[in-house]
């Protein structure tokens, strides 16, 4: 992560469109929010929109604006993103989702700097720099047919890579507290000086497929749920206590496969020197060997 911040750090000082890669819940708006923050146009307007949210006839809209009785309710004429966003700064998120109609429209704001508002016929110059992300492969999205392979080029410029909370296990620690901390200071009905040994070993051992999202809501339930001023193992959520996940659940299948490959990579890097493996892992000894009886190894 120290090496991600490094980047988005230099990527900041330019003008350059950036493509941020990484799974739900690893923080991609957080790293837009942050390149326009450190980068020229900071002082100036973000526009987000999620591109997987809206209908095509709705994100055009949102997107480009209209004019007054272009559609059925369109009884004034409305600003879009890009223009809200005029020498500023536009995050699309989901990029991958944006509808195929749209696409030639985006490619023309890029190339030409200008949008057309829905229902309109005059262009309207813009300047913004535009941050995308997805969790999708662009370059799949294009061999299937369902993606421009110019509208790729344009917005794959520079690319930062998030890993997932699984490839950074370290700071699971480090984000529980930070989690703990902020809701400290937001709720007026508890506050927690401590974690129970068990219910942080629950929280390093657990495999999060919903990265950091995930966690923060977990600790928010904990939060909630719990009383006094320490976090339980029983505060938690039911799969970190080892309980089976609902069924039907997105984890059920795939958490304990992800765990054992994590545990095997860390130990065949370290030649089977648990302590280190563990070390690498982000979490105790005593973690490790206890997950290691639970997958069988």
């Amino acid at each position: 992560m120290k090496r991600v911040l490094e980047q988005v750090k230099r990527v900041a000082r330019s003008e350059a469109t950036v493509l941020v890669r990484g799974q739900s819940g690893t923080g991609k708006e957080l790293v837009a929010r942050a390149i326009h923050a450190e980068g020229p146009r900071r002082g100036r307007a973000l526009r987000a929109v999620n591109c997987a949210t809206l209908t095509g006839d709705l994100l055009a809209s949102e997107l480009f604006g209209h004019v007054r009785g272009a559609f059925t309710g369109a009884v004034r004429d409305k600003p879009g993103l890009f223009a809200l966003a005029n020498g500023g700064t536009i995050f699309l998120d989901e990029v991958a989702e944006l509808p195929v109609e749209l696409q030639a429209r985006l490619l023309r704001v890029l190339e030409q700097k200008q949008i057309v508002p829905v229902g309109a016929t005059e262009p309207v110059e813009v300047d913004v720099r535009l941050i995308s992300a997805t969790h999708r492969s662009l370059r799949r999205q294009v061999e299937a047919g369902r993606f421009r392979e110019d509208l790729m080029y344009r917005i794959r410029v520079v690319v930062l890579f998030l890993p997932s909370l699984a490839q950074r296990a370290g700071d699971v620690r480090l984000l529980t507290w930070h989690f703990v901390e902020h809701f400290n200071e937001q709720a007026g009905y508890r506050t927690v000086h401590g974690i129970h040994r068990h219910a942080m070993e629950a929280i390093e051992a657990y495999s999060w497929p919903g990265n950091v999202r995930e966690l923060r809501n977990n600790i928010e339930q904990a939060f909630v749920l719990g009383e006094g001023s320490v976090l339980t193992l029983d505060d938690l959520a039911p799969e970190l206590r080892g309980l089976e996940p609902p069924q039907g659940s997105d984890t059920s299948p795939t958490w304990r496969d992800e765990q054992r490959d994590q545990i095997l990579a860390a130990l065949t890097a370290t030649g089977g020197r648990k302590a280190q493996a563990a070390e690498r892992l982000g979490m105790s000894r005593s973690t490790l060997w206890r997950r290691m009886r639970e997958l069988g190894l």
